[in-house]
C-alpha cells in the first residue's frame, strides 16, 4: 500500500472530532425523544377531570318578637302570661342541619362545621354558610338540632370565647348551653328583675340541690314547614330563618316568669316547658 492510499484511507476514518460529534448527536436524539415522551405524559396528567355540578347553601338567622325585629333592652314586650319583659341578648347553638327530599331521602350537611354558634351581639354569627358541595336538585324541607346532641356535647371542646362561655357546669351535666336568652321582666312586686332563660342538660333530684339521680337531654329537632328549596349549580341558595322569641313563652305551655323566677338551669320542669314550646319558635322569613 503506497503513501497515497494510506492518506486516502485515513481521511475516510472518523477522527476524534467526528467521534465527538457522533456521540453528541446520539445523546441529543435520546434527549429529544425523552422530552417528547415527558411532554405527552405531562399533557395527559394535566388533563382536567370533569367536575360534578354542585351548589351551596347559606342560612341567615333573624330574631323577632311579634313579627318585628327585636328592639333590645327595651321593656316593651308582653308575653302570654302577661309578663312585661325585655331581651338583652340571645346566644345558642344549632347543629346537624339536614336537607330533605320528597322521596324521604336526606342529606346531612357536615363537611366542615356541624355545630354553629349564633350570638345577637356578634352580627357575623347570624350567617351559617356550609362548605358542603350539594348536588343540584330540589328539596322540600330543612331540619336541624336545636342545641347539641348527647354524643357531640362534650365539655371543653370549645376553648375560645365566645363559644367557651357557653359551658354548662359539670355538676349539672357538663357540655354546653343550648340557649341563653337573657333579659329582664317586671315581677309580681313591680320590680325589674333579671331572667336567664337557659336551656341545657337537665337534672332529676332526689333532694335539691345536691343529690342528682339522673340527667335529661333537652336538645330537640326543629323541622321547618315544607317549602321549595332549590340548589343550583355554581350558585349559593340563601334561606332566612326567624327565631320568634314570643313563642318560647306561649304554646303549648304558658310560660310565666313569676312562676319560674329568674334562673331555670336547675329546674327541669321549666326547661321541659321551654323544650315543648320550641316546636314553632323557628319559621321562614316571609313564608
Amino acid at each position: 500500500m503506497n503513501k497515497t492510499t494510506n492518506r486516502a484511507l485515513l481521511t475516510t476514518l472518523p477522527g476524534p472530532l467526528d467521534s465527538g460529534r457522533l456521540i453528541y448527536a446520539k445523546y441529543a436524539l435520546i434527549i429529544s425523544v425523552v422530552a417528547i415522551v415527558l411532554i405527552i405524559v405531562s399533557c395527559e396528567n394535566n388533563s382536567v377531570d370533569p367536575v360534578d355540578p354542585s351548589g351551596k347553601l347559606r342560612l341567615e338567622f333573624l330574631h323577632k318578637i311579634d313579627g318585628e325585629h327585636i328592639i333590645y333592652d327595651s321593656l316593651m314586650y308582653v308575653n302570654q302570661a302577661g309578663n312585661h319583659y325585655l331581651v338583652s341578648e340571645i346566644q345558642y347553638f344549632v347543629s346537624d342541619v339536614t336537607l330533605h327530599k320528597s322521596d324521604g331521602s336526606t342529606l346531612l350537611l357536615d363537611a366542615w362545621e356541624d355545630i354553629h354558634y349564633i350570638d345577637t351581639d356578634i352580627q357575623e354569627t347570624s350567617i351559617y354558610t356550609f362548605k358542603d358541595e350539594i348536588s343540584p336538585g330540589d328539596f322540600n324541607k330543612i331540619s336541624f338540632t336545636f342545641g347539641i346532641n348527647e354524643e357531640k356535647n362534650n365539655s371543653l371542646m370549645f376553648v375560645n370565647p365566645p363559644k367557651s362561655f357557653m359551658f354548662w357546669p359539670e355538676n349539672l351535666g357538663g357540655g354546653y348551653h343550648y340557649l341563653k336568652l337573657n333579659g329582664k321582666w317586671i315581677n309580681e312586686i313591680e320590680q325589674v328583675s333579671p331572667y336567664n332563660f337557659h336551656l341545657g342538660i337537665g337534672q332529676i333530684y332526689h333532694s335539691f340541690p345536691d343529690s342528682i339521680t339522673s340527667f335529661v337531654q333537652n336538645y330537640f329537632t326543629v323541622e321547618l314547614p315544607e317549602r321549595a328549596i332549590k340548589i343550583t349549580d355554581n350558585e349559593t341558595t340563601t334561606l332566612q330563618i326567624v327565631m320568634n322569641v314570643e313563642n318560647w313563652f306561649r304554646s303549648p305551655n304558658t310560660y310565666d316568669h313569676n312562676q319560674w323566677g329568674g334562673d331555670i338551669m336547675q329546674k327541669q320542669d321549666a326547661m321541659h316547658q321551654a323544650v315543648e314550646n320550641g316546636h314553632d319558635v323557628f319559621s321562614y322569613h316571609n313564608n
